[in-house]
């Protein structure tokens, strides 16, 4: 559970709220659906930029009338550093997000709070219930999604700029994911 999970719900509350369930994505480095596609992706983009970087590099050794210019050097520094956060930095990243989440159920809607940056609060009404969705492994874990899936959502890589306005809120890598599916659309059928 994370450090004060009670008091950052709380503080989302109005006054005729009730909370019924809290809890919080599984810690650690986890694997997406979309990382089919961006592990492959992020070792072809980073492989080239560091490829052109070395080459770049290697060129400025001899010294001679035919060296790249400093200006390829310098343009393949920011393509490397992008490859690197492909290939490794978007895992850390993820983690610590999830680190920073508490998911909450109340009588009246869903709440999704993280705390990194700054505080954000995503909250879904229950009444009505909106479309609502259950993604279950077979370890018991998954993901509770409410609203409408686009039809590429699952290739959205989280983390991303703009990632999170195109998908649905969602309950990410949480445990016992079918026992709180049940209990959100049984408290929101009384």
């Amino acid at each position: 559970m994370i450090p004060g999970q009670q008091t950052l719900i709380e503080r989302e509350l109005t006054a005729s709220e009730q909370l019924l369930w809290t809890g919080a994505p599984r810690q650690g480095l986890r694997l997406r659906p979309a990382d089919a596609f961006m592990i492959p992706f992020s070792l072809l983009w980073g492989g080239f930029a560091m490829f052109w970087e070395y080459s770049v590099l290697r060129g400025f050794q001899g010294q001679d009338s035919h060296s790249p210019p400093l200006f390829f050097a310098l343009w393949g520094v920011p393509f490397v550093l992008m490859g690197l956060y492909l290939i490794v930095g978007r895992f850390f990243v993820d983690a610590f997000q999830r680190a920073r989440t508490v998911y909450a159920v109340t009588n009246k809607r869903a709440l999704i709070v993280t705390t990194w940056w700054n505080r954000q609060v995503n909250s879904v009404s229950l009444q009505p219930l909106p479309a609502i969705s259950l993604t279950e492994k077979s370890d018991g874990s998954g993901t509770i999604t409410f609203g409408p899936q686009l039809p590429y959502n699952h290739m959205l890589v989280r983390g991303w700029p703009g990632a999170s306005k195109q998908t649905a809120p969602a309950f990410e890598f949480v445990e016992h994911v079918r026992n709180v599916y049940d209990f959100i659309t049984a408290t929101t059928n009384r």
